[in-house]
């Protein structure tokens, strides 16, 4: 399957270089969410920077479908929503969350 990403790679620009890989899914990479939830966790490899991007709308069934989610540099996931950068150097353990006036708060470091 094809997936037609919202931003496309002349429209990445460096905003949060160096950060290596992340996970997010497509309701932000290819539907053009916001991140309406993002934790950060221990990391899988040396690759893995540890953060785990979701819009806040996917269901248990659109998660467990492995085609929903991908592996991205952190940068990219930064260009399409800059919200997450003031957080993304924040330790693991961090939870973020979009409140109903829109802005990400951290719920939990």
């Amino acid at each position: 399957m094809v997936k037609c990403f919202k931003l496309s790679t002349d429209g990445i620009v460096p905003i949060a270089f160096g950060y290596s890989g992340c996970i997010a899914t497509d309701q932000i990479t290819v539907e053009g969410k916001k991140v309406g939830y993002m934790y950060r966790e221990a990391p899988s490899n040396e690759m893995d920077n540890d953060w785990r991007f979701f819009s806040g709308y996917e269901t248990q069934e659109y998660m467990d479908k492995p085609g929903n989610h991908s592996i991205y540099d952190l940068n990219t996931i930064a260009n399409y929503d800059p919200d997450i950068i003031p957080f993304i150097e924040l330790p693991i353990g961090t939870e973020c969350e979009r409140g109903d006036d829109g802005i990400l708060y951290v719920i939990t470091e």
